[in-house]
């Protein structure tokens, strides 16, 4: 159904007394830039002064992914290769990077910056990026198209940009920060009324449709429900029929367009994440943890003023999803603003209004998850997701994730109140001061804090002066200790160093991927474990040599011909993402399991016979 007009649009039959059209203001323009970048580099700043030597700490894991996302799509489009399927990592399976996070877009767009500069400073200029183009891009929308005050738009458009949940994501995931994407494709959906230009809008929207699938698949299936959802409770409002059968031939026409082309566009990105090697159905999370606490949104975030006051909580299944989180105080202003707004709209703008909220209220519910849990304590009180959660493509995505979508629609109230608090000035200064305190009370707790960053250990001068090209067959298999997954990326951190600076390929068995292997045919983080990536690993964390039988030492020697390994290498200094790296424990057991060691440069080596 065709996209409403904004509450403050031009006018339309129901509605004649509209506001003018917005007013463009370039001192205000030039505010919202230098406001959004330098509340963006505020918040990534601890990665600024050293990004090769820095990692975000309760995420460090996601970040060495996507450094290795870049290095590899940058090394893919120069080399001809795939960019959505890889057999560098999971040797012999390959990983099938259109059901994982590729980023595609970013990889190519930013080969250039990746090759000069870095995988690391890359994703900082992206990351940083993103947070900016966010706030910038819902400014862009609200100042030029559904408001008429410049100073209402850089508050909603603030506020959506550096939202708890987008600052949350902001922990590394450069695919849930990419929020510019959003306002962009509701425009373009928007433009779909337009009489007689259905075919323009149709193309335009399906290349940003594929576009939005190449960075943030998730992000784009959420804001098809969300667009959904608001379009058939505005479209089923009696005051909107007239106008709804009038612009619906265009609107459906260019959606059909956009979605032909965005069909033929990602086409075999489609066939890869249904049918192609490596697939899986669902995810490898669980819907009952990464659901929403009832009592988060309520709840304040850690990376936020109020965070630092010490306010925060532990209500999120982790530090990265704060999806919610507003605090009290802005949950009340919403509801403050939603009744002024609702008091001053004719039966056209309530409408949207009506819309809007509902909107909010489905998400909010949803995002709670299968089932009831409310300051930390899980129910057995059924909720709607648990019939939704089974559907296909639904049951790939986290629910908790779904709040995302509940913050621009906050901002969205917001910045409507604010205009319309700016064109009927309350007449009595108390009045004026009280909507003034109400915002202050509510948004400046939720003023951003620098993420956490911590030192990471470095790649060795094994990988960065190009030494291991003496021993590793181009193309061959090389592995860390202890093998690569998301509590030890190091593996990955090395490849995407090796591509990025043109020193050839090596594989690695395993990997921080999603791929096949989890109960009931869903998927699973990283491959399904085999004995000696097992016993490594618990020698890396545990610190525990455990007792080596031949037994156990044949069973190495499969597991290393099955991964086609050439040379296992254990560095000096081994990150961890979750717990500290003991890699004393983690040479003895090696040392058992492939017998004595040699030192090369700064790492020890153990060369594998062929078989």
């Amino acid at each position: 159904m065709p996209i409403p007009p904004p509450p403050l649009a031009k006018p339309s039959p129901e509605s004649s007394s509209a506001p003018p059209a917005p007013r463009r203001n370039r001192r205000l323009d030039l505010i919202a830039v230098v406001t959004a970048l330098a509340l963006a580099v505020w918040v990534t700043s601890g990665l600024w002064g050293a990004p090769n030597q820095r990692a975000i700490t309760v995420n460090s894991s996601d970040q060495a992914l996507f450094e290795w996302l870049l290095a590899f799509g940058a090394h893919a489009l120069t080399h001809g290769e795939n960019p959505l399927l890889t057999y560098l990592m999971n040797v012999p399976d390959g990983v099938n990077l259109a059901v994982n996070t590729s980023i595609t877009v970013y990889a190519v767009v930013f080969a250039p910056l990746t090759y000069l500069i870095g995988p690391p400073a890359t994703f900082l200029v992206i990351l940083t990026l993103n947070l900016a183009a966010t706030a910038l891009a819902w400014y862009w929308l609200l100042s030029r198209h559904l408001l008429r005050s410049p100073l209402a738009a850089l508050i909603g458009g603030l506020f959506i940009g550096f939202a708890p949940g987008m600052v949350s994501h902001a922990n590394a995931h450069l695919n849930w920060s990419a929020g510019w994407l959003v306002p962009i494709l509701v425009w373009w959906v928007l433009r779909l009324r337009q009489p007689g230009r259905w075919l323009r809008n149709g193309l335009v929207l399906g290349v940003l449709i594929a576009v939005a699938f190449s960075i943030a698949a998730e992000g784009l299936f959420f804001t098809a429900l969300a667009l959904g959802v608001f379009c058939g409770v505005w479209a089923l409002t009696p005051s909107r029929r007239a106008e709804v059968r009038a612009a619906l031939p265009d609107f459906l026409r260019g959606l059909g367009i956009a979605g032909a082309t965005a069909f033929v566009l990602l086409s075999y990105p489609l066939w890869l994440h249904f049918f192609g090697p490596q697939r899986f159905h669902g995810t490898g999370f669980d819907p009952i943890i990464h659901a929403e606490d009832i009592a988060a949104y309520g709840a304040f975030p850690q990376r936020s003023l109020a965070g630092a006051l010490g306010w925060d909580t532990s209500l999120a299944p982790n530090p990265t999803e704060e999806n919610s989180f507003l605090g009290i105080p802005l949950l009340l202003l919403t509801i403050g603003c939603f009744v002024l707004l609702w008091r001053h709209a004719d039966a056209g703008r309530r409408a949207t209004l009506r819309a809007l909220g509902v909107t909010a209220l489905t998400f909010t519910v949803l995002s709670w998850g299968p089932r009831m849990k409310i300051f930390g304590e899980h129910t057995d009180v059924p909720l709607p997701y648990a019939l939704l959660g089974k559907l296909p493509v639904v049951n790939a995505a986290l629910p908790s994730r779904l709040a995302l979508v509940v913050a621009p629609l906050v901002g969205l109230l917001l910045a409507y109140a604010v205009d319309q608090l700016v064109a009927n000035r309350p007449q009595r200064r108390p009045v004026r001061l009280g909507w003034a305190a109400a915002f202050a009370l509510a948004l400046i707790p939720l003023l951003p804090t620098p993420l956490l960053t911590v030192e990471r250990e470095p790649i060795p001068r094994f990988i960065t002066s190009g030494t291991w090209r003496e021993y590793v067959s181009p193309g061959g298999v090389l592995t860390p200790l202890p093998l690569t997954l998301d509590v030890t990326p190091d593996g990955q951190r090395w490849q995407a160093y090796a591509l990025s600076h043109r020193q050839g390929e090596f594989a690695i068995p395993s990997g921080f991927f999603l791929g096949p292997g989890g109960p009931d045919g869903r998927g699973r983080i990283g491959p399904v474990p085999r004995y000696t990536d097992a016993v490594l690993l618990r020698a890396a964390e545990t610190g525990i040599v455990p007792t080596i039988t031949n037994a156990d030492r044949a069973e190495a020697r499969a597991d290393l011909r099955y991964w086609r390994v050439e040379v296992v290498v254990l560095a000096d200094q081994v990150h961890g993402a979750k717990f500290p790296v003991h890699t004393e424990a983690l040479r003895q057991t090696a040392t058992e399991l492939f017998g004595p060691p040699e030192r090369v440069e700064d790492v020890w080596l153990w060369r594998v016979p062929p078989a």
